[in-house]
């Protein structure tokens, strides 16, 4: 796959790691998707999905680290204390073609 060069944008990786069982994220699964087509909505959000095996979830994420820290706080699964955020800020330099439309 060819790389194109790109200049620093700020971006994040949320990772999401479950500290209740699954069935209680399952029952704050309703408001956490609210809260994730949100962030898609507001341009935020890249990509999400499961960990496999399901242990928790990732995001990618526009923004600086506080600001995504701030907002992963939000988080229903956060918030409720289903799950536990991390948050790493990293600066895209290279991206893969069609994905750098998303970094602008």
């Amino acid at each position: 796959m060819a790389g194109v060069e790109r200049p620093e944008v700020p971006l994040c990786v949320i990772v999401l790691r479950y500290i209740v069982p699954i069935e209680e994220v399952d029952r704050r699964m309703a408001d956490h998707v609210a809260w994730l087509t949100r962030g898609y909505t507001e341009g935020i959000f890249l990509a999400s999905g499961r960990q496999v095996p399901r242990i928790g979830g990732i995001i990618l994420t526009r923004g600086h680290k506080r600001e995504v820290e701030a907002l992963a706080a939000t988080d229903p699964f956060v918030s409720s204390g289903a799950a536990a955020a991390e948050v790493i800020e990293f600066n895209a330099s290279m991206a893969a073609t069609g994905f750098t439309a998303l970094l602008a």
